[in-house]
C-alpha cells in the first residue's frame, strides 16, 4: 500500500512531509468542475473527489489516494485563482478590511472505500491601501492561489486574524487529514 497525493501543490507536499508520511505524487490531469450552486463545503468535496478518483484509476487498489481542493468564499461568491494581475487586484480589494471563509475539501479513496470531508476557516484581512495591494501582486505570489493570497508567504502581512485551522488556509487541514487517515488504518501518532 502506498499513500498518493493527487496534487502538485508544493504546500500540500510540504505539509504531508511535515506529518512524517511517505508518499508519492501523481497529480490529477483533468480540470475538475462542480456545480457552483452547491454549498461551498460540498463544492470543494466534489472537486477533491474528482481529483482523487482520476488519480485512483492509475493506482493499485490498496493505495490510499488523497485529493484536496481549496477555495475562498466572500459574500457567497467563490474566489478561485486569479486570471491575471487585474483580477488579483479586484479580489484583494474585495477582501480588504473584511472577513472571508477558506474551505478545503478532502477526499480519501482506497479501493471502493471513500471518505469525504471539508474544513472551513474564517480569515479577516486588515484594510489595505491600493499601493500595498499592487506591491503584493508585484511579488507574483497571488497568481497561483485561491483568493489571490498565500497566508504562508508574504500574504501573512495582509491577514489580521484567523478563526480555525491555519493549515486549512495554507491548503491542507493537517489535523482533519490525520484523523481521516487513521480511519484507513494509517496511524501517524
Amino acid at each position: 500500500m502506498s499513500i498518493v497525493l493527487a496534487s502538485q501543490s508544493p504546500r500540500r507536499k510540504e505539509l504531508l512531509a511535515q506529518m512524517g508520511l511517505e508518499f508519492e505524487i501523481i497529480p490529477a490531469k483533468g480540470e475538475e468542475k462542480a456545480d457552483p450552486s452547491l454549498p461551498p463545503a460540498e463544492y470543494v468535496q466534489q472537486l477533491s473527489l474528482q481529483k482523487a478518483a482520476e488519480v485512483a484509476r492509475r493506482c493499485a487498489p490498496d493505495d490510499v489516494v488523497i485529493g484536496a481542493d481549496t477555495i475562498v468564499v466572500l459574500d457567497g461568491q467563490i474566489l478561485g485563482k486569479p486570471r491575471d494581475a487585474a483580477h488579483a487586484f479586484e479580489m484583494l480589494s474585495g477582501l480588504s478590511g473584511r472577513c472571508h471563509t477558506v474551505y478545503t475539501g478532502l477526499a480519501l479513496l482506497r479501493g471502493g472505500e471513500q471518505r469525504l470531508d471539508a474544513v472551513a476557516t474564517q480569515v479577516r484581512f486588515r484594510s489595505l491601501t491600493e499601493q500595498e495591494i499592487l506591491a503584493y501582486i508585484a511579488t507574483g505570489e497571488p497568481m497561483d492561489k485561491a483568493g489571490a493570497y498565500g497566508i504562508q508567504g508574504m500574504g501573512a502581512l495582509l491577514v489580521d486574524s484567523i478563526q480555525g485551522d491555519f493549515y486549512n488556509v495554507v491548503g491542507l487541514p493537517v489535523c482533519r487529514l490525520g484523523r481521516m487517515l487513521a480511519r484507513f488504518g494509517i496511524k501517524i501518532l
